[in-house]
C-alpha cells in the first residue's frame, strides 16, 4: 500500500512515534548511507576513481569490486582505495549524527545490512548493533581456515598510502595468519562469509532485545531498505508489526516506501530522501 496523506501530516505522526514509542528497532539499508553521500556513482566515483574508468572502463564503485583483476597487487589497489574512502573517511553529510541525535536518549537497537561503520562513527552503542552482512574494515580468510576476522584499518591505509600505477607493493598482499591463504574482504557474498564470535554475539543481543520488547509499545523505523534483501529487515518488521497491536512501522525511502494492506493502519511510510525527513522531523 502507498500512502497519499500530506507529507506534513506524516512527518508529525513520525516525530510522534518516536517521542511515544517504548522502543525503537532501526532497520538501514543501503539507502540511508547513499542519503548520507556514501554514493558509489558520478561526481564521487569520478573524484576518486577516474583513473579506473579510464583503465578498466567501469563507471561504479560497485562494479569495480566485481572485476577480474588479474594479479593480487592490482585486486588490493582497487579494494584499498574503496575501503579507505568508504569505510575510513566519514560520511560526506552529518546525516548519521543527527539520526542519532533523534534516537539517543530512546531505547534502541540497529540492525543494518550496511558494511560502511557510520553508525558506530556517529556514536550509537556498538552493543545496541548488529552487522549483518559483515564489515569493509574486517578482513576473513578466503578458504576460509578458521572462524576469526581480522582488524584492517592499518594495512588497508598502508596499502592506500603506497599504491603505484593502480598496483600495490606485493609485500602488503594480506596473507591468513593461521594458514597462509589469501585474506580478503568481510562480507557476505557466497557460503565463505565468516560469522565470527562478535557476529553471533550481536546477534543474540538483537534476539534478546526483540524478545524483551514483544509486548510493548515498539517502533520499527525501516530507513533506505530495498528488496535485495527483503528477508533481514524488511519482511520480519512487517511480521512483527502484524502480530503486535502496539507496534508501529514507519519506511522512508526515496522509492517504494510501502506497507502490506493488513498493517496499513499501523504504518507510516514516505517516499522522500532519508536527510530531508531527518531534518523535518527535528524541526518538530
Amino acid at each position: 500500500m502507498k500512502f497519499t496523506e500530506n507529507y506534513s501530516v506524516r512527518i508529525h505522526k513520525l516525530k510522534k512515534a518516536i517521542d511515544e514509542c517504548d522502543a525503537l528497532v532501526i532497520g538501514a539499508g543501503a539507502g540511508l548511507s547513499a542519503s548520507a553521500g556514501f554514493t558509489y556513482s558520478g561526481e564521487r566515483f569520478d573524484k576518486y576513481f577516474s583513473d579506473y574508468k579510464a583503465k578498466y572502463g567501469f563507471d561504479d564503485m560497485y562494479f569495480g569490486g566485481f572485476y577480474p583483476y588479474r594479479t593480487q597487487e592490482e585486486f588490493w589497489a582497487y579494494w584499498s582505495r574503496y575501503i579507505y574512502i568508504n569505510r575510513y573517511l566519514d560520511a560526506p553529510n552529518d546525516l548519521y549524527n543527527r539520526l542519532f541525535h533523534i534516537v539517543k536518549d530512546k531505547d534502541y537497537f540497529v540492525i543494518t545490512t550496511n558494511v560502511d561503520h557510520c553508525f558506530q562513527k556517529a556514536g550509537f552503542d556498538k552493543k545496541r548493533l548488529f552487522y549483518t552482512q559483515g564489515d569493509y574494515g574486517l578482513f576473513q580468510c578466503s578458504e576460509p581456515c578458521c572462524r576469526k576476522t581480522f582488524d584492517n584499518e592499518e594495512i588497508i591505509k598502508e596499502m592506500y598510502k603506497q599504491q603505484k600505477d593502480m598496483k600495490i607493493p606485493h609485500n602488503l598482499i594480506p596473507k591468513c595468519p593461521h594458514c597462509g591463504k589469501p585474506l580478503t574482504t568481510n562480507l557476505r557474498c557466497d557460503d565463505r562469509f565468516v560469522q565470527d564470535e562478535g557476529w553471533y554475539k550481536a546477534s543474540e543481543r538483537y534476539g534478546d532485545f526483540i524478545r524483551r520488547h514483544k509486548n510493548l509499545n515498539v517502533l520499527y523505523l525501516e530507513l533506505g531498505v530495498g528488496c535485495n534483501t527483503p528477508v533481514i529487515i524488511k519482511y520480519p518488521f512487517w511480521q512483527m508489526t502484524a502480530q503486535k497491536p502496539k507496534a508501529t512501522y514507519a519506511c522512508i525511502n526515496k522509492e517504494n516506501a510501502v506497507c502490506p494492506k493488513e498493517i496499513t493502519h499501523q504504518s507510516i511510510c514516505i517516499e522522500e530522501d532519508i536527510l530531508k525527513v531527518i531534518k523535518d522531523i527535528e524541526k518538530r
